[in-house]
């Protein structure tokens, strides 16, 4: 799913003869007589994907708040001025699809939800408290968040509600022309040991009909008795591990599953299956680097033996590249992931660092580069496990116009659209409840209102979402680039023009610039480009244009260029 076409030596030819015609040619020639240029045929890199923590997002229905639990609103001391929450705060799937309207007009095509599946009904007493600036401190903290699976086929009781269950969710995305991505899961269930007592489902696994698969029985991973105790061979026997072992250690007192147990594999196959069988188009996997490459390799067939192109993006919380792009590639997972070395880049370009847009360009790896493709990795600036980002107004809007027209999927976690607890670590306001209230607020946004502009943009232009890139200026507070999709007949180029700087700056773009009728995505506007001529545009500060022209490629440094990136834009391994 992630692998480029070889340009034969007959569409070399025929892009030749092209080069000689008349500029501009009839978009109806066949696909034959034209190389194919594109970042990725992926369908779904299509998509922008809105990003919601469901219990923090909005309490569409109070009655299954379960407040008798004992687990709903636990506020945290505040953190300078700000206080986090680690109890429920309602948000559920009744209050996501009174408000996909929302998210939709905003040009987003698909929601990534956090895990549904079912978690404990307890505060955890173990652990460490949680703190300002620290993660992995979950001593009083829920499952608010869904990562605590106990039984990975039951839905999880705070979610649903009469008439609104997953099925019902799925069916209300789809209805407004979007996809569900579904979080899930592989690496570990419910926090597990070091607990004051044994409490009800922690370090737990049950199957669909109740029964109890696993029990780590609140002890220390390294007293596990794996061969003498069939309740403890789902999980792995050994404990956290510092240094280079890091990731093959327990993490955060979790219940460690055994990578090397078939049953592991089988049980979380079944039950991802049954959950896509309900609507889920898609995989956001957690914690893709704590499980070995095999198993997801296992993993992943088996999903796609059933669904074929079955599309799945996994975090590996890391800023190599060379890391992180190991489970793209063929017998390693083939799965995409998120984009780390890309939100790094993003921080330091659009925060209150200021860096130029060349501080983005080692990040983009368009060529020669690690992954098995660039253009379907999810690329993001912050999310729920991160501080979000710290930015001004400007900033958002600055980062918005870069994550809507480079390579990638981008994803935009819920209330960024109007800069909601920004600079906000996890315990001090990253993970807040959002509310009606917020989606009021948001309304008003200049944040929103410029995402509104470039999202939807992108959702009309095949060459935003899966054309290749063509850098050609990306310094200081200017950048210029070309999206170029053709293939089966369609034909885009797109040209990016973006202003990060505080006025308005002037463009005059003629290298490979094809002559014919460029018309503004954002305003309408058209500019008439003869050969050999330049394209002149202002970009107000803070601002984007983006030209598109719908014609087959002839410029013949422009062909020659994307030639040579299609021939190197995948590893040669």
């Amino acid at each position: 799913m992630f692998h480029f076409p070889r340009i034969l030596s007959a569409l070399a030819c025929a892009v030749a003869l092209a080069a000689c015609a008349p500029q501009a040619p009839d978009a109806s020639a066949t696909s034959a007589a034209v190389a194919s240029y594109y970042g990725t045929l992926e369908p779904f890199a299509r998509e922008a994907v809105y990003f919601v923590m469901t219990d923090r997002f909005v309490n569409g229905d109070p009655a299954n708040d379960q407040r008798d639990q004992g687990t709903f609103d636990i506020p945290l001391v505040s953190c300078s001025g700000v206080a986090g929450n680690i109890g429920y705060l309602g948000g559920d799937f009744r209050g996501l699809a009174d408000h996909l309207d929302y998210i939709a007009e905003m040009g987003f095509t698909a929601v990534w939800i956090t895990p549904v599946v079912d978690n404990p009904d307890e505060p955890f007493s173990g652990g460490t408290a949680p703190t300002c600036g620290g993660s992995l401190a979950d001593r009083g903290k829920t499952g608010y968040h869904g990562y605590w699976g106990v039984d990975f086929n039951t839905l999880d009781e705070h979610l649903p509600s009469p008439g609104m269950g997953f099925r019902e969710l799925a069916d209300a995305l789809h209805a407004h022309g979007m996809k569900l991505v579904l979080d899930i899961v592989g690496n570990h269930g419910s926090p597990a040991w070091g607990m004051e007592h044994d409490q009800p489902k922690f370090g737990k696994i049950f199957d669909r009909d109740g029964t109890l698969l696993a029990d780590h029985q609140n002890l220390d991973p390294t007293r596990l008795d794996p061969a003498g105790n069939p309740l403890h061979r789902f999980y792995s026997a050994r404990g956290p591990v510092e240094g280079e072992g890091f990731l093959e250690g327990n993490l955060a007192q979790l219940s460690d599953f055994d990578a090397d147990n078939p049953a592991v594999l089988d049980y979380l196959v079944d039950a991802y299956s049954g959950w896509i069988e309900q609507g889920a188009d898609a995989f956001r996997i957690d914690t893709i680097a704590w499980m070995p490459d095999a198993f997801w390799q296992a993993f992943t067939q088996r999903i796609r033996a059933k669904r074929p192109g079955f599309f799945m993006f996994g975090e590996a919380f890391n800023y190599d590249a060379e890391v992180i792009a190991r489970h793209t590639l063929p017998g390693q997972g083939e799965t995409s992931v998120l984009d780390f070395p890309m939100k790094e880049a993003m921080e330091a370009v659009f925060g209150h660092a200021q860096a130029g847009f060349a501080r983005l360009a080692p990040a983009l790896y368009l060529t020669d580069g690690p992954y098995a493709n660039p253009y379907d990795l999810a690329t993001f600036y912050d999310n729920h496990d991160m501080p979000r980002l710290d930015a001004s107004d400007a900033g958002f809007i600055d980062a918005h116009h870069w994550l809507f027209t480079a390579r990638g999927i981008p994803v935009v976690y819920y209330g960024s659209e109007m800069g909601f607890m920004r600079g906000r670590p996890e315990h001090g306001g990253n993970r807040n409840y959002f509310g009606v209230e917020g989606i009021e607020a948001a309304r008003t946004s200049p944040i929103r209102a410029a995402l509104i502009r470039i999202a939807r943009a992108r959702a009309a232009s095949p060459a935003l979402q899966r054309g290749l890139q063509v850098n050609l200026e990306l310094n200081g507070t200017r950048a210029a680039f070309y999206r170029v999709y053709q293939h089966q007949g369609e034909h885009q180029i797109a040209l990016v023009l973006l202003n990060k700087g505080d006025a308005a700056a002037r463009f005059a773009v003629d290298s490979m610039l094809q002559a014919g009728r460029w018309t503004s995505a954002l305003d309408g506007g058209v500019v008439e480009v003869a050969a050999g001529g330049k394209l002149e545009a202002s970009v107000p500060a803070h601002g984007v244009q983006v030209y598109l022209l719908d014609a087959a490629v002839t410029e013949p440094t422009l062909v020659t260029t994307l030639d040579a990136a299609m021939a190197r834009a995948r590893p040669q391994r």
